[in-house]
């Protein structure tokens, strides 16, 4: 019975995720892998710093990486509205993976480690794009 229960709950889960993001993209999976990277190198450079830790501040990290969530399902939706395959939610998912990058760059410099060239090349590209 606990099978049937787990089963259900995934495809309840796996049809909401669908609907609201569309095919699930590798983009949206590095979208989704960048802002866990984020949260947590945010979480080193705040302890590395002695800042401490605030649950507010970690609190508002996370309600704004569910805020950029649904600015993506906004744009899935558009989609679908205009028809015109997935333009608008690509855009949107591309534009937040700058602004993820960004953020663990300065994070990561703020640590004191190094980021590989070809990972600062990446990210030099996405803030040319951005600007």
């Amino acid at each position: 019975m606990k099978e049937y229960i787990a089963v259900s709950l995934f495809a309840v889960i796996g049809s909401i995720v669908s609907f609201s993001f569309g095919i699930w993209q590798e983009s949206l999976t590095l979208l989704v892998v960048c802002m866990a990277v984020d949260y947590i190198s945010g979480v080193a450079a705040s302890l590395k710093e002695k800042r401490g830790l605030s649950s507010v501040v970690g609190s508002w990290g996370l309600a704004r990486k569910g805020l950029t969530l649904l600015v993506i399902l906004i744009a899935h939706r558009i989609d679908q509205l205009i028809g015109g395959g997935d333009a608008v939610r690509s855009a949107t998912i591309f534009f937040y993976i700058g602004n993820e990058l960004l953020s663990i760059t300065e994070n990561y410099g703020r640590i004191g480690l190094p980021l590989p060239t070809k990972l600062k090349e990446f990210i030099e590209i996405f803030k040319r794009k951005d600007s």
